[in-house]
């Protein structure tokens, strides 16, 4: 696991703007992930970005131990040399085991704003399907999102019958307490994980829908689902019409809603209150500043993390055992694959106390030994290959026990030691 390495920011200690000036727009993720290979001087590397956190996921070339890469991945993914420090500052980097660590977390929910919540393991799913897509993922980061998307279908399985909590929930419930009992319809502006929540909950809550989305057939295809009405972006923008309230989640790095189109959208809705805007958006769906000057209220990312922190504690005992879970998959994890990279260099090491028993039966058959008959040299023969394999049994069972505990340092000085004292032998 040394070769693993995380980088990245989120909502835990950066506020959603910082974290918006480290986001890559959807379509540029392809071209960004080779180049933040060839920067990092990785085998592989995935790029996660939600509406409250980035993160780079990368292993090494050489299969060497991860190092701090938080200079290079602010380099690459603002455009410009970081200040003295300040990558260090903004950035957290983790690696070896704490990486696998922090992944198993982050799929599990766990380090989620909203604790417990699974939008997170079908936003990793696709990050690690753009990486595939883009050949920048490889037999390491395979096993690893593999194994840690493995624990998040654990989590649901030891939350069933419980509703996963999540940001969608909020926004939903948001919504609900602005319209109030006069009622008005909604419009989900993208398809995501974010606005499918939403839907389900207005939906029961008899709201009125309007699906929005560049893609008019992923919008109808939503609609269909929560019996509302489909349209797309560029109509909406252009023609709106009068709402109560509007979910953002639409990707991209310019706003969704400009403007003008805010305009617009106010201005259908003169007669009744202005519309409650909530933005999933990194960079922010809509301006904070344009929808304030257009007299329309928002509520941004910052927002809904706040509110989500409240709950955190409870979540976190809910979850207790999917932490004593991810612990007892670490060692799990850690043993095979410490056994694994130790495999080549344990059947090296016996081989060379077979070489070693089968030398010294040849000298002694040479000299002390030479009246023996065939019968009895062989026997002797098979004695020395026997007490080898006894005399080496020991020392291998011990290096496959210490391997998940010793540092990859200390291994290697074993072995160097061992390989110093054969030559002199």
């Amino acid at each position: 696991m040394h070769q693993i390495g995380v980088v990245g920011l989120s909502y835990r200690h950066a506020g959603v703007d910082e974290v918006a000036r480290f986001a890559v727009p959807r379509a540029q993720i392809p071209a960004c992930l080779p180049a933040l290979r060839t920067l990092l001087r990785a085998s592989e590397i995935l790029y996660i970005g939600t509406c409250n956190r980035v993160e780079v996921v990368y292993s090494t070339e050489d299969g060497s131990a991860a190092g701090d890469a938080r200079r290079e991945v602010f380099r690459l993914l603002t455009g410009r040399e970081p200040e003295p420090g300040e990558a260090a500052r903004i950035l957290r980097a983790w690696t070896g085991e704490a990486a696998v660590e922090h992944l198993f977390l982050l799929a599990c929910g766990l380090d989620s704003a909203q604790t417990g919540e699974h939008e997170i393991a079908a936003q990793l799913r696709g990050a690690w399907e753009d990486s595939r897509a883009a050949q920048t993922c490889g037999p390491v980061l395979d096993r690893l999102i593999g194994e840690a998307l493995g624990m998040a279908r654990r989590v649901r399985r030891l939350g069933a019958g419980v509703r996963a909590p999540s940001l969608g929930d909020l926004a939903a419930d948001r919504v609900l307490q602005h319209l109030g009992d006069t009622g008005g319809r909604v419009a989900l502006i993208g398809v995501s994980a974010m606005t499918r929540r939403c839907a389900a909950v207005l939906h029961q809550a008899k709201v009125p829908l309007l699906i929005v989305n560049r893609t008019l057939q992923a919008a109808e295809e939503l609609a269909a689902a929560v019996g509302g009405e489909a349209l797309s972006l560029d109509r909406f923008r252009d023609q709106p019409p009068s709402l109560a309230a509007a979910v953002l989640a639409a990707g991209g790095g310019e706003p969704v809603l400009d403007e003008s189109a805010l305009a617009r959208l106010g201005a259908r809705t003169r007669s009744a209150p202005a519309p409650l805007l909530i933005d999933f958006g990194v960079p922010p769906n809509v301006d904070p500043l344009v929808a304030q000057h257009a007299g329309i209220a928002r509520v941004g990312m910052d927002h809904l993390i706040e509110a989500a922190q409240g709950r955190r504690l409870a979540q976190l005992m809910r979850l207790a055992p999917v932490r004593a879970a991810i612990d007892d998959q670490l060692a799990r994890l850690r043993t095979e694959l410490a056994t694994r990279a130790l495999g080549p260099r344990l059947a090296d090491l016996r081989g060379t106390f077979e070489q070693i028993a089968a030398q010294e039966v040849t000298r002694a058959l040479a000299h002390e030994l030479r009246t023996l008959d065939e019968h009895q040299r062989g026997q002797v023969e098979r004695l020395g290959r026997a007490v080898a394999l006894r005399l080496a049994h020991l020392p291998l069972a011990g290096l496959r026990a210490a391997a998940e505990h010793a540092s990859a340092d200390a291994v290697d000085a074993f072995f160097d030691g061992t390989r110093s004292k054969r030559r002199k032998v």
